[in-house]
C-alpha cells in the first residue's frame, strides 16, 4: 500500500470504467426527469414547495457527487492515462448536459424571487435565507434558459478546452537541467521543488531553465489567455455586469468597496514586504535578492528534509494543539488514504482540496518533495480538508458555495498554526530563522505577489479595452509592470521571468475572473484572527469552528462582524499587515 497514493475507490459503488459511465448517464437521465416535473412550475411556488425543491436539488447532487469527483480526481492525478481521459471526458460532457437540463432551475427562481422578494424572508426557507439572497443578486445578469443552454455549449469547446489545455501541457512538460554534473529529465511538478533547493546556482538555473522553456511556448499560452480574456468581456456585455470584476464580487460574497479597501491597505504598505526582503538578502549574506532567492532557505538553515511521517507528525500536532476535534479530521484524511502527494508525470501542477461533501470529508492533491515548503502546503491544504469536515456536518450542499475569500481562511489558519509548533519546537536560533522566513516568505507571496496578479488582471482588462492586441510580449509588459509595483528596485529578476504568467492557472480557470484578491483578503483577515486568538487562546477556538462551519450561510462581512470587524474599513485590514511585521521584528531581533 502506498500511503503518498489516495484512495478514489471510495468515491464510487465500482471503478469498472462501464460502471462509471452508466452512472454519468443516469446522473443525466435523473436530472431530465427533474426538469420534467419542477419546469413551469417554480414560478408560482410557495415557501413549503420551494423548501421542498431546494431540498431535492441537494440530495441530486449528493448522489452524484461522487462519480463526478472520481473522474475528475482520477484524471488531475495523471492526465497520461487513457482510461482517466476517456471518464474525463465523459464526465465533463454529462456535466454539460445535465447542466443545460436544470438551467431552468436558477432562472425560475430568479424569477420567483423577483416577484415575491418577500418569500426570502418566510419561516420555512430560514435556512435557505442567505443563499437566496444570492440568488437575487445574479438574477439582473441571467439571460434566457436557452441562452443559458447555449453559453454552457459554447464554454465546452472553448474557455473550458484552453483552460484544460493549459493544465495539460504544462503537467506534461520535462526539464533538462544539470546538476552536480549529472543531466536530468525532471517533469514540471519536480524540478519546482528545486526553486527552494540549499544551493543558489541550482535554484537559479531551475527558474532559468523553467521559464525560458515555458516562453518558447508563448503563442500556446496567450492565445489561451487571450481567448479567456476575450470571452469573459463577451460575457460582461451579455450579462450587463457592470465591471469585469462583478462576477468576481458576486461569487465570492463581496462588495467591491471590501476589495478596495483591501487592496489600497496592500498598496499603503509595499514598505512593509519590501522591508522584510531587504532583511532576507542580509540574512542571505547578499546584497540584494534575486527571484530565485525570494523563497529560499537561509544559508543557515539546517536544510531538513521531512520524510512523509515527519511531516505528518508536525501537521497533526499543529492542529491538535489547537483543538484535538481538528487533530482528529487530520489524523483521518490521512488514514483513509485522501492525500496523493506522489510525484509522478502527468499530474496537475500545484495543489488542491477538494470537497467530498456526502463523505463528509475531502480529497488533497499535492506533490511532496520532502522540502519544508511541502510541509506548509500539507498543512494548508488540510485546512481546506477541516473547513470541508465542519461545514459539511454542519450544512446543507446549498449552504456550501462558499466564495474563496472565506474558503482560505482555513488553509492560512492552519499554515500559522504549523508555524507556532515550528517555532516551539526549534531548538536553535537558525531553526527560529528558518520558521520565520517560512511564514513570512508564504505571506509575501499570498498577500503582496498576488496582489501584483490583481493588477496584472486588471491591466490585461484595460488594454482590451484600449484596443490592444494581448500577445506574448504586451502580456509580459504588463505582468512585469505590476510586479514591480509591489517589489520595487529590491529585488533583481532573470529575464526569463516576463514569462512567469504563463503557469499560473489561475488565469486561465473558466468563468472565474479575479481570482487573485480572495488570497489577499485570507492573509490579511486570517493574520488578523490569529492576533485575536493569541489574545484569548482556547476562547478562541468556538469562534474559528463557527467561521469554518458556517459554509455559506452568511456572508464574509456577516462573519467579520460576529468576531467584531468591519471588512471595508482598511483599519481592520492594517490589523493583518501589523501581525506581519510582528514576525519581522522577531525575525530582526535573531540577527
Amino acid at each position: 500500500m502506498n500511503e503518498m497514493k489516495w484512495d478514489l475507490s471510495q468515491l464510487v459503488e465500482s471503478t469498472d470504467p462501464d460502471h462509471i459511465i452508466a452512472r454519468l448517464e443516469e446522473m443525466v437521465s435523473e436530472s431530465a426527469t427533474i426538469k420534467k416535473h419542477y419546469q413551469g412550475k417554480i414560478v408560482e411556488m410557495d415557501a413549503a414547495n420551494l423548501f421542498t425543491l431546494l431540498e431535492s436539488r441537494d440530495n441530486f447532487s449528493l448522489k452524484y457527487e461522487g462519480v463526478a469527483m472520481y473522474c475528475n480526481l482520477l484524471y488531475s492525478a495523471n492526465s497520461t492515462n487513457p482510461v482517466a481521459q476517456q471518464l474525463n471526458d465523459a464526465m465533463r460532457r454529462a456535466i454539460l448536459r445535465m447542466g443545460q437540463n436544470l438551467a431552468f432551475i436558477e432562472l425560475e427562481l430568479g424569477q420567483l424571487l423577483s416577484s415575491k422578494p418577500e418569500i426570502t424572508d418566510a419561516s420555512e426557507l430560514e435556512e435557505f435565507h442567505h443563499m437566496l439572497k444570492r440568488t437575487l443578486r445574479r438574477v439582473p445578469h441571467q439571460l434566457s434558459e436557452v441562452e443559458e443552454q447555449l453559453v454552457m455549449s459554447k464554454d465546452q469547446n472553448g474557455i473550458d478546452a484552453w483552460s484544460q489545455l493549459q493544465g495539460d501541457w504544462l503537467s506534461t512538460r520535462t526539464f533538462r537541467i544539470i546538476i552536480d554534473g549529472e543531466e536530468k529529465e525532471l517533469p514540471y511538478g519536480q524540478i519546482i521543488g528545486l526553486y527552494e533547493d540549499p544551493r543558489r546556482e541550482v535554484r537559479r538555473e531551475a527558474n532559468r531553465i523553467v521559464y525560458d522553456a515555458l516562453g518558447k511556448d508563448a503563442i500556446l499560452w496567450s492565445t489561451a489567455l487571450r481567448s479567456v480574456c476575450a470571452d469573459h468581456v463577451q460575457m460582461c456585455d451579455w450579462r450587463k455586469y457592470p465591471s469585469v470584476m462583478t462576477q468576481s464580487l458576486i461569487s465570492n460574497d463581496v462588495e467591491e468597496d471590501t476589495v478596495r479597501a483591501l487592496m489600497h491597505t496592500i498598496e499603503k504598505n509595499v514598505e512593509t514586504y519590501r522591508r522584510y526582503l531587504s532583511l532576507k538578502a542580509k540574512l542571505m549574506r547578499l546584497p540584494k535578492l534575486g527571484n530565485w532567492d525570494i523563497i529560499a532557505p537561509l544559508p543557515d538553515d539546517p536544510g531538513k528534509k521531512y520524510s512523509w511521517q515527519e511531516s505528518k507528525k508536525n501537521v497533526v500536532e499543529a492542529y491538535t494543539q489547537f483543538d484535538q476535534q481538528f487533530g482528529k479530521y487530520v489524523e483521518d484524511m490521512f488514514d483513509r488514504r485522501h492525500i496523493d502527494a506522489e510525484v509522478r508525470h502527468g499530474k496537475v501542477s500545484g495543489a488542491f482540496c477538494a470537497t467530498w461533501f456526502d463523505g463528509q470529508s475531502a480529497y488533497i492533491l499535492q506533490s511532496f518533495n520532502g522540502l519544508v515548503g511541502d510541509v506548509y502546503t500539507q498543512a494548508h491544504e488540510l485546512g481546506h480538508a477541516i473547513h470541508a469536515y465542519l461545514g459539511s456536518r454542519a450544512q446543507r450542499p446549498s449552504n456550501y458555495e462558499i466564495g474563496s475569500c472565506i474558503a482560505e481562511c482555513g488553509s492560512t489558519f492552519g499554515e500559522l498554526l504549523l508555524t507556532e509548533h515550528l517555532l516551539t519546537n526549534s531548538s536553535s536560533d537558525d531553526e527560529k530563522k528558518a520558521v520565520l522566513c517560512k511564514v513570512l516568505d508564504e505571506f509575501g507571496m499570498a498577500a503582496f505577489q498576488v496582489s501584483a496578479r490583481y493588477f496584472f488582471e486588471h491591466a490585461l482588462y484595460d488594454a482590451i479595452k484600449a484596443g490592444r492586441f494581448l500577445d506574448g510580449e504586451l502580456i509580459s509588459d504588463l505582468w512585469t509592470n505590476s510586479r514591480d509595483k509591489i517589489y520595487g528596485s529590491v529585488v533583481e529578476w532573470l529575464p526569463e521571468m516576463k514569462w512567469e504568467w504563463t503557469m499560473k492557472l489561475h488565469y486561465y480557470i473558466p468563468n472565474y475572473r479575479f481570482y487573485n484578491y480572495p488570497y489577499v483578503f485570507a492573509q490579511l483577515f486570517v493574520f488578523a484572527l490569529y492576533r485575536v486568538y493569541l489574545e484569548q487562546g482556547k476562547d478562541f477556538v468556538p469562534k474559528m469552528k463557527a467561521l469554518l462551519s458556517a459554509g455559506s450561510s452568511r456572508s464574509p462581512r456577516e462573519l467579520a462582524a460576529e468576531l467584531g470587524f468591519d471588512i471595508t474599513s482598511e483599519d481592520f485590514w492594517q490589523k493583518g499587515i501589523d501581525q506581519a511585521e510582528e514576525f519581522i521584528d522577531q525575525l530582526e531581533s535573531l540577527l
